[in-house]
């Protein structure tokens, strides 16, 4: 039946792009069968799923079928049909992508090339996954389908080809539109089809960061780098959307999908991402041994809540550079309430041998800050175990983190051992 339909995918181009060009619209003919979705503005953002590579199994949803901005995890559909226009000979990696005016003038994540100036194909493909490039993201879309407008047409058709059942798209790049939405669920069927269709393609969402014109670009995917395993897909942020990422990671012969929308940040998105793709294993592994167990028994359920915490002027994967939170290998505890009272008895406990402190972040949420200070003491409780976990308000409203009452030694070592794990510390040596 796929071959059928992957046989059949050139006659579905070439009548998107008819139908598209009679319109006149293209966004409005190509998604007429599927209604239009409003989003319940009362409704948390955060939504998520897990699935089974292999199976396309659920292992774990949560509010997955309801309508949510995809952002730029847009892109991934985007790229699919980059990589069926490769696979199909319709393109080469060596070919040139122009930058249009209209593509040039796309809001930032983009690379910034100026109208006129063309890239490789390659270079297109790895500017997108990377970093979220906007304007390379349009110009791609018009290279393939003419327009950006008939192009979208073609991602809302071949959406619907793959299951998507309740998406919507109106632009390549995932810049806020209301009329672009998606669910948890349809864009982890989208991802396990990317991999599954195109897997000769597939690394290139694994890329961290790429050289182009002499110049290193980084990308924004951090947990490439911190979880064993991770490889891929797409980061995405909008003030509306929230953070969101489609990830997946494979451990002991399993790969896993997983797909976060709406966190309050890129700390809490990765760290939520970690549990559920961990958590999911360790159900595999415990399925395997004939224990029926779920993701939802095993995971310590953390929504974020309020608003989007710092918000990013960038539209396409939004940096919070200031709001790392240590990732963890194993569900997070729940957060421990550090109140005066608990302060004063930890003190008296622990009997504080120094007047010397580390911060471990600094948060817009005392939530978010206490928080942290659970996951590191849990991580390295070797280093503060004795130290005093304390939550400091500082000016223009930030919460920071600290654990005081170390030695000038103790505090040296607990920094170098939880910066040796990429994470951020701070030593505060007395006032």
């Amino acid at each position: 039946m796929f071959a059928k339909l992957r046989s059949a995918r050139p006659l579905l181009v070439a009548l998107g792009l008819a139908l598209s060009s009679l319109a006149g619209i293209a966004p409005s003919t190509a998604a007429a069968e599927i209604p239009y979705l409003q989003l319940n503005t009362a409704e948390p953002k955060y939504a998520a799923i897990v699935i089974d590579a292999n199976s396309g199994e659920v292992l774990y949803d949560k509010r997955a079928d309801s309508p949510r901005y995809p952002a730029s995890v847009t892109k991934i559909m985007t790229l699919y049909l980059a990589f069926e226009a490769l696979s199909e000979g319709r393109m080469k990696p060596t070919d040139r992508v122009v930058i249009s005016p209209r593509a040039a003038a796309q809001a930032p994540t983009k690379l910034g090339l100026p109208a006129g100036d063309s890239l490789s194909v390659d270079e297109a493909i790895r500017a997108i996954t990377v970093k979220s490039a906007n304007d390379v993201a349009v110009a791609l879309a018009e290279k393939l389908g003419g327009s950006e407008q008939r192009f979208a047409a073609l991602m809302t058709l071949r959406g619907q080809e793959l299951g998507m059942r309740n998406s919507r798209f109106v632009n390549a790049s995932g810049l806020p539109d209301s009329r672009q939405i998606s669910t948890a669920r349809d864009l982890a069927i989208l991802s396990r089809a990317t991999m599954r269709d195109f897997p000769q393609y597939y690394s290139y969402f694994s890329i961290k960061g790429f050289t182009f014109r002499g110049n290193y670009v980084r990308g924004h995917n951090r947990l490439l780098d911190s979880m064993d395993g991770f490889d891929g897909l797409k980061t995405g942020y909008t003030n509306a959307s929230g953070y969101n990422l489609a990830g997946s990671a494979v451990r002991d012969g399993r790969r896993l999908i997983a797909v976060v929308l709406g966190g309050s940040s890129t700390a809490w998105r990765d760290n939520n991402m970690e549990d559920l793709l961990l958590t999911g294993f360790e159900v595999m592994k415990r399925r395997s041994r004939g224990d029926r167990t779920t993701i939802a028994a095993n995971l310590y359920e953390d929504e974020p809540t309020g608003a989007v915490m710092r918000p990013s002027v960038e539209q396409g994967d939004g940096e919070q550079s200031g709001l790392q939170i240590v990732l963890t290998d194993k569900p997070r505890p729940a957060p421990v309430k550090v109140s005066p009272t608990l302060k004063a008895a930890q003190a008296k406990a622990n009997k504080p041998k120094g007047d010397w402190s580390v911060q471990v972040g600094a948060f817009q949420s005392k939530g978010l800050a206490t928080k942290q200070l659970s996951i590191v003491r849990g991580r390295f409780a070797k280093f503060v175990a004795d130290a005093e976990g304390a939550v400091e308000g500082a000016a223009g409203g930030a919460f920071r983190a600290q654990f005081q009452g170390l030695t000038a030694e103790a505090a040296r070592s607990a920094c170098s051992a939880i910066t040796a794990k990429r994470q951020p510390c701070m030593v505060l040596s007395p006032r």
